[in-house]
């Protein structure tokens, strides 16, 4: 808080120009939340500076733990997961490591989908390595057998519903039971539901990660993810790894999420009937072997979804013909105009990647090269059209 300056205290310019009387009026409103820049935040007074606690948010303490810009996201995420607390970090995998650290140390066991997010098995296998901290893999549709694989030094069981590439929908009810009989945590990455498609905390699951990168902010410009909890004790200890990790976003990129947050299910539902249009076009061509789409019938996990969901978005990947090589695949999407290369999804445009599955996945039942697409904003039966004439260049 700014004190004014004692009438009787004579400043020259340049000490004016750091400090001013003027306080705008009061009554101000507007839509948008306003944007609070700070690194130092200031105290009223040193009693206030000595009182405030960063963990519960009920002040504000310095710029790493927020301001009131950051504050507004984390509570609007919050709600829209049904969750109570909600931690920002620079990224996705921020948000990973960060409940990692948060709940393991050496000598703990973690558990991981064999269909996670490359990044989280790359940060597995760095656990393993020079933590101590065994990292397993298990298949994604285990469902309750997952049972089985817990151990007294498990403490964390991460899933993700579906496979961000090879699109298994697991059995998260079945998952978290299991896990509750044996007091084990259950996180969740909830980004291709964005949260709104899928609600983690209703099925048992203790934490949702999302990275907001995706439908969040739409416009595929900002880094940011969030943890999101219901329990307090679980929060403030994640917190504190937040804290010592020194997990900090910008506040124009906040802003830039809070703006985003507006029009995301317009954008996921427009999304979600794009995808479905292309996907159900692609399943009848002859390219084309599976398409790996959580709301088609033979899609592993469909039933879950079915059971689980309220919506798909516009992620999803199919198998081409085993008799198509790697260079025609790649030939194909390089041919794509309206479709970019690129590792993302959840914004405005069309994107397609080809991935060597079989490398990812030891136990990858089959042939041919997928390729995922993220289907945008665009008109359905342009990509449609586009599509069509990339698979004549095979």
């Amino acid at each position: 808080m700014k004190k004014s300056l004692p009438k009787s205290l004579q400043t020259a310019l340049q000490t004016a120009l750091q400090n001013s009387d003027y306080r705008p009026p009061e009554g101000f409103a507007a839509y948008p939340t306003a944007i609070h820049h700070a690194s130092t935040v200031l105290f009223k007074d040193v009693a206030s500076m000595r009182s405030g606690d960063w963990k519960d948010k009920s002040a504000y303490t310095y710029g790493l733990h927020g301001t009131p810009t950051s504050f507004t996201l984390e509570a609007r995420l919050a709600e829209i997961e049904g969750g109570e607390h909600c931690l920002l970090a620079p990224s996705g995998l921020a948000a990973i490591s960060m409940v990692d650290l948060a709940l393991l140390k050496t000598g703990d066991d973690v558990l991981l989908p064999d269909n996670v997010y490359n990044p989280n098995r790359e940060l597995g296998r760095w656990l393993t390595q020079d933590f101590g901290i065994s990292a397993r893999f298990y298949d994604p549709m285990i469902g309750a057998g997952i049972l089985d694989l817990i151990q007294p030094n498990t403490k964390l069981i991460w899933t993700e519903s579906p496979g961000s590439v090879s699109m298994e929908v697991p059995d998260l009810r079945a998952i978290c039971a299991a896990a509750k009989q044996r007091g084990v945590l259950v996180a969740l990455d909830n980004t291709w539901a964005a949260g709104i498609a899928l609600n983690g905390f209703e099925l048992g699951v203790d934490i949702v990660m999302q990275a907001l990168t995706k439908y969040q902010s739409g416009g595929s410009d900002v880094l940011m993810g969030a943890v999101i909890t219901r329990d307090r004790e679980l929060n403030d200890r994640i917190a504190m790894a937040h804290m010592r990790l020194g997990m900090g976003v910008g506040m124009d990129d906040v802003y830039l999420v809070l703006r985003g947050l507006q029009t995301m299910k317009l954008r996921f539902d427009a999304h979600d009937a794009a995808a479905r249009k292309v996907a159900g076009w692609l399943k009848a061509r002859p390219e084309i072997t599976k398409v790996l789409h959580p709301a088609f019938e033979d899609c592993p996990g469909h039933a879950n979804w079915k059971r689980d969901f309220t919506g798909a978005g516009g992620l999803f990947s199919v198998l081409f013909d085993p008799r198509y090589t790697e260079e025609q695949t790649d030939r194909f999407v390089d041919a794509l105009a309206l479709f970019g290369i690129g590792f993302s999804w959840g914004g405005t445009h069309s994107l397609a990647v080809p991935y060597r599955i079989q490398a990812m996945r030891k136990d990858w039942p089959d042939a041919g090269i997928l390729v995922r697409f993220n289907i945008g904003l665009e008109d359905p039966d342009d990509l449609i059209a586009d599509i069509e004439q990339a698979l004549g260049k095979l």
